[in-house]
């Protein structure tokens, strides 16, 4: 047993209030798929955990016409099956139904995943698809992170001591664009051994106008394949095959484990990079 005092604000103010009073000693908690198996491990041992599930205003998904909003404390459920979506960013329903299982997808929050920044996490590589831009509240008042400087490293973010992830803004794609995220699932947890998310938008002769592609489950990080991006841009879809077999490039430290070799990660980020590009490029037509 791990014990500790637990708390439940039910406004943002009260929360923040409560993470500077007890600092390092606290965790925050917000749909618990990952401090409580951390908690299990005894990798965590919080003296005081916040649990944020009792702030109904960081729940909500809008989808709008210029930006995407997502609240913190939606559920990848909430990201699925909202109805909208799928005519607006097909690629942020189809991640999220990639994630977990039913369950998981029930009760684990978007911010939450992204908080805690799993090199194998879904969410990081559709986010860096996508330019997503994170809204933060601090000890200092709030601030925005674009998604290329919030994930920094293994387990690791930009969020500094006291501040909280409060939502995430996404630039509402045009109409002549498509995504798409594939990814190999470990048959037991689901995450990703390898995933890609890519977003592309086409000019009027269907080449590439604009494109981004993420990719989480091949390094210590969720990185942008800017080397795939290059050789994609203002060019069709027949040379998605070559751009992709650039994404891979740059990696320093690739994941390697009982469950995938570094090169078949390597790998498997080509394959997928390939297959998630076809797709963006098919739904943009």
């Amino acid at each position: 047993m791990i014990p500790f005092d637990y708390h439940a604000p039910k406004t943002l103010q009260k929360a923040m209030r409560l993470v500077r009073e007890h600092g390092d000693d606290a965790s925050v908690l917000a749909g618990g798929h990952s401090l409580i198996p951390l908690m299990k491990l005894r990798f965590a041992a919080p003296a005081v955990v916040i649990d944020l599930g009792g702030i109904g205003g960081l729940k909500k998904v809008t989808a709008g016409h210029e930006t995407i909003t997502i609240g913190a404390l939606a559920t990848h459920y909430a990201v699925e099956s909202h109805r909208l979506l799928p005519g607006k960013c097909r690629l942020l329903p189809e991640t999220a139904s990639e994630i977990g299982d039913v369950q998981v997808r029930n009760r684990g929050t978007v911010g939450g995943s992204i908080a805690h920044a799993d090199p194998a996490a879904d969410w990081p590589a559709a986010m860096l698809a996508l330019n997503a831009q994170f809204d933060i509240a601090g000890p200092s008042g709030e601030r925005a992170v674009a998604a290329s400087d919030f994930f920094v490293g293994l387990f690791t973010t930009a969020l500094q001591a006291g501040e909280v992830l409060t939502r995430i803004r996404i630039a509402t794609p045009p109409e002549n664009s498509g995504g798409a995220y594939v990814k190999m699932r470990q048959s037991a947890s689901g995450f990703a051994l390898a995933g890609v998310a890519a977003q592309v938008a086409l000019d009027s002769a269907g080449n590439c106008a604009s494109v981004a592609v993420g990719v989480t489950g091949v390094a210590s990080v969720a990185y942008r394949a800017h080397a795939v991006e290059d050789a994609l841009r203002g060019r069709g879809l027949d040379a998605i095959a070559e751009a992709a077999a650039h994404a891979a490039d740059g990696v320093e430290e690739f994941q390697e484990d009982h469950h995938a070799s570094a090169d078949y990660r390597a790998h498997l980020a080509r394959v997928f990079a390939q297959r998630a590009l076809t797709r963006a490029f098919e739904r943009a037509t």
